[in-house]
C-alpha cells in the first residue's frame, strides 16, 4: 500500500460552519398570532366588564313634545386576569466555556435554548386554554355534531366554518376573523374537493393559509405546526404536535384592544419581571460563583384568558 495514505494526511477536526440543532423557527409557533398581548404593570388586576344584554335591546320610543325619552341603562362588573411566572435556566461552566470549540458558543447557545424552551411552553399554554373543548359557547365534535371533514364525500366544511359565522355574528354582532387549525385539520382541509374546486380555475398553486381565508373570509387562518417530545430526559424520544392536530377553533380576535373592546381571548402579558425593558422573555444572565458557572435565566409570565366565551366556535375532532 502506498505511504503516505489519506489517514496520514488528515486528522478529522470539528467543521466550524456547520452543526445541527433541532430549533424550531418562530413561524412554527402559533400562540401570538390569534390573541393580541395586552401588556400589563401588575401581575393580577381587575378590568371591566359591560352586560352584553344590554347593548342589544330596542328600547327607544317616539317621544312626543314636552315628555321625557325613554331611559336605560347598563349592568357593570369586573373579570380579574393573573400572569403565571415561567422560567427556565441553563448553567454554562467556566471549564466548558474555556474548553469549547468553534463553532460551538456555550453562552450564545444557552440563551436559544432556554429562549426556545419557553417559547415552547407558552405553545402548549395556549392549547390547554383555548383549544379544548367546554372553553367556548359552541362545541361541535366530528360524526357527533357534523361530519368529520376527512370523510370528502359526505362533509362540507365551508358549510360548518359559514354555520360557524353566523352563530357567532348572530349572538354577538361581530364577524369572526381568526380560523385556527390543526396540522392535520389544515392537511386535510386544503385536499378537500370542496375546497379545491372553488380555486381550480383561478390558480394552479398549492391551497395555502392566506388563499383558506380569503374562501373562508376571515383576516387570518393560523396553522399550528410546533412540536414537542413527551418522553423523559434520558428516554427515546416521543415527538407529537402541540396542538390537536384534528381540531380548529373560530373565534373573533380584536385587532385593537382597548375600551368598550371584546376579543375571545387576550393573552396578558406581565413585561415587568424584564426590569422595564418591556419584553416578553427577558434573559438574564448572572453568575454562581459556587458552581464556577454563569447561570442563563430566561422568564416569561401571562395569563391566556378567555374574554368573551361567546366569541369562539370550537370544532373538536374534525378530521381522522
Amino acid at each position: 500500500m502506498p505511504q503516505p495514505d489519506a489517514s496520514s494526511v488528515h486528522i478529522d477536526a470539528i467543521l466550524t460552519n456547520i452543526s445541527v440543532a433541532y430549533v424550531q423557527g418562530l413561524e412554527m409557533f402559533g400562540a401570538t398570532k390569534i390573541f393580541p398581548i395586552v401588556p400589563v404593570e401588575k401581575q393580577t388586576d381587575k378590568y371591566f366588564v359591560f352586560t352584553k344584554a344590554d347593548w342589544f335591546r330596542d328600547e327607544a320610543h317616539v317621544r312626543a313634545g314636552g315628555s321625557e325619552s325613554a331611559g336605560s341603562g347598563y349592568g357593570l362588573s369586573t373579570a380579574t386576569y393573573a400572569a403565571d411566572v415561567f422560567a427556565l435556566h441553563k448553567d454554562v461552566d467556566d471549564q466548558t466555556r474555556a474548553n469549547a470549540d468553534d463553532p460551538l458558543s456555550p453562552d450564545s447557545d444557552a440563551t436559544r435554548f432556554v429562549t426556545q424552551r419557553l417559547l415552547l411552553r407558552r405553545e402548549i399554554q395556549f392549547v390547554a386554554d383555548y383549544m379544548v373543548t367546554g372553553v367556548w359557547d359552541t362545541d361541535k365534535t366530528g360524526t357527533t355534531n357534523f361530519t368529520k371533514w376527512s370523510d370528502y364525500a359526505a362533509s362540507d366544511p365551508i358549510e360548518d366554518i359559514e354555520l360557524g359565522k353566523e352563530t357567532i355574528l348572530q349572538n354577538t354582532g361581530y364577524m369572526p376573523n381568526r380560523l385556527v387549525l390543526g396540522y392535520k385539520t389544515f392537511r386535510r382541509l386544503k385536499h378537500h374537493p370542496d375546497v379545491v374546486d372553488r380555486f381550480k380555475y383561478t390558480s394552479p398553486d398549492s391551497i395555502t393559509e392566506e388563499m383558506l381565508a380569503r374562501l373562508f373570509e376571515v383576516e387570518q387562518v393560523v396553522v399550528m405546526r410546533a412540536v414537542k417530545n413527551t418522553a423523559a430526559e434520558g428516554a427515546t424520544a416521543v415527538m407529537a404536535f402541540v396542538t390537536g392536530v384534528d381540531d380548529a377553533l373560530l373565534c373573533y380576535a380584536n385587532p385593537s384592544p382597548g375600551l368598550l373592546a371584546p376579543s375571545a381571548g387576550y393573552i396578558f402579558s406581565w413585561r415587568a419581571i424584564s426590569g422595564g425593558l418591556g419584553v416578553d422573555i427577558p434573559i438574564s444572565r448572572f453568575r454562581m460563583e459556587h458552581l464556577r458557572s454563569d447561570r442563563i435565566e430566561a422568564e416569561i409570565a401571562f395569563d391566556h384568558k378567555v374574554v368573551a366565551k361567546d366569541l369562539g366556535y370550537f370544532y373538536d375532532d374534525a378530521v381522522d
